[in-house]
């Protein structure tokens, strides 16, 4: 049986995609983690968002991929902080603990 594709007339951000996929998923934890990546940056600033990503949002902890055993290391100290600084750009307090992980991610 032959199905017919739709042609797209323009193209669809990915995080467009991403994030309508994660709200039909949870709802509320993942368009946390939406805002997350959208935020990241101003979050943690240039040189963190360079070798750590939000990967995960589970209940009240989020996973952070990062580059290196060494910069697992340095962002154990600022762990803390980023909980604050993540919670206040959520604008509640979403998250009580980060776990951070190797992981690989797109540049």
């Amino acid at each position: 049986m032959k199905t017919k594709r739709r042609h797209l007339q323009g193209s669809v951000h990915i995080g467009d995609v991403l994030q309508s996929v994660l709200k039909a998923c949870h709802p509320r934890l993942n368009s946390d983690l939406v805002q997350l990546w959208d935020l990241w940056h101003e979050i943690v600033g240039e040189d963190v968002a360079e070798n750590a990503r939000p990967a995960a949002v589970k209940g009240k902890i989020l996973l952070v991929y990062v580059s290196s055993s060494s910069w697992i290391h340095h962002l154990q100290f600022r762990k803390s902080d980023m909980i604050k600084a993540v919670n206040q750009a959520l604008g509640q307090d979403s998250i009580e603990e980060i776990k951070f992980k190797i992981g690989s991610f797109p540049d």
